[in-house]
């Protein structure tokens, strides 16, 4: 028989689980994928590790913030849920915001180690969302290593 933590938490297996789960939801029915009509920011990138490819269109308010935003194009588990999750936290924020979220950030919403292999894939939203904030490519460290993208659902399970 398990034993339960004395706080009351989930197991961190548990978390996993839920997390892996979150990531799988996310990747069957993304949040905010399509486009947004005459957008005020745009940009599209790939991971030629993987051939993740995405595309943001962004609609800013009179304070210039985060009216309404949305993606599209085709990937992995690991890209199309991190871009998923990471659209739904972006409402209301400035340019300079967008500019200054750390990869960690990403990695928080996604709740699961992501291997080398993988981090390209998990960046790319960010990466794209950064670079239209900017309206060109944004400066990016080399992370992760070529990889199989069939290798991205298997890390799920």
């Amino acid at each position: 028989m398990q034993k339960e933590p004395r706080n009351g938490c989930a197991s961190l297996e548990g978390m996993d689980e839920l997390y892996r789960d979150q990531i799988l939801e996310h990747y069957k029915r993304p949040h905010n994928f399509g486009h947004v009509d005459d957008p005020d920011l745009e940009f599209e990138d790939t991971n030629p590790l993987c051939g993740d490819e995405q595309r943001v269109t962004i609609r800013l308010d009179d304070e210039e913030r985060v009216a309404e935003i949305a993606f599209e194009g085709h990937g992995c588990a690991i890209s199309t849920a991190a871009t998923s999750l990471l659209t739904d936290e972006l409402a209301g924020k400035s340019r300079e915001e967008l500019l200054r979220l750390p990869k960690e950030y990403v990695l928080e919403l996604l709740g699961i180690e992501i291997s080398a292999t993988r981090m390209k894939c998990a960046m790319l939203g960010l990466k794209i969302v950064k670079s239209a904030s900017l309206g060109q490519p944004a400066e990016w460290e080399d992370e992760g290593e070529a990889g199989d993208p069939s290798e991205a659902v298997a890390d799920l399970g």
